[in-house]
């Protein structure tokens, strides 16, 4: 039996295409159907990838059919979740509120989006921020990955600042 971390955190599965045969009245010999899953912790993501597999598959067998499932965990390595360590958000936090004053460093909402910082956050101690890049008398439009985005490039130079900052306040509490 699987534990069921739903129970403590969101998940999210999102079904983005289905393929299965061009003809209205003929029933498909084989369908196929993909997209994604989210979690906001790797206990969810693994609970996930499970319980898809089982849910497919018996699904398939009640219609005395088969089925297989792929998260290409061979050609695609799945992004794990991203999740902030207390003590670093911490820190990154009162070295922002000190570099752009606190009135500047707001909470940003969870968020299930897939992260190549992830990968880092598995291995070491860190702490996602964004800097902010909307500037509205700019007509910010569009969002992230469009190819008309409109970023704030003078923020750049604070968020270099701002990473600098805490990289060396960090080190100096922690280095040896």
């Amino acid at each position: 039996m699987l534990k069921n971390p739903f129970l403590t955190n969101l998940q999210v599965v999102s079904i983005g295409f289905v393929q299965a045969g061009q003809a209205a009245n003929l029933i498909p010999e084989t369908v196929s159907f993909g997209g994604t899953f989210r979690s906001m912790s790797n206990e969810g993501l693994s609970y996930l990838q499970q319980r898809i597999k089982k849910v497919i598959e018996t699904q398939a067998m009640v219609h005395r059919c088969t089925a297989a499932t792929d998260v290409f965990e061979e050609t695609m390595r799945p992004y794990p979740a991203t999740v902030n360590d207390e003590s670093m958000y911490e820190h990154a936090k009162k070295v922002g509120e000190y570099v752009v004053g606190k009135s500047n460093v707001l909470m940003m909402p969870m968020c299930m989006g897939a992260e190549d910082f992830s990968f880092y956050s598995n291995k070491m101690v860190a702490a996602f921020f964004v800097i902010g890049t909307r500037n509205e008398t700019k007509k910010p439009k569009y969002g992230l990955h469009s190819p008309y985005l409109i970023v704030d490039e003078d923020v750049l130079p604070i968020g270099a600042a701002f990473h600098a900052a805490v990289a060396i306040s960090y080190l100096d509490n922690h280095g040896r």
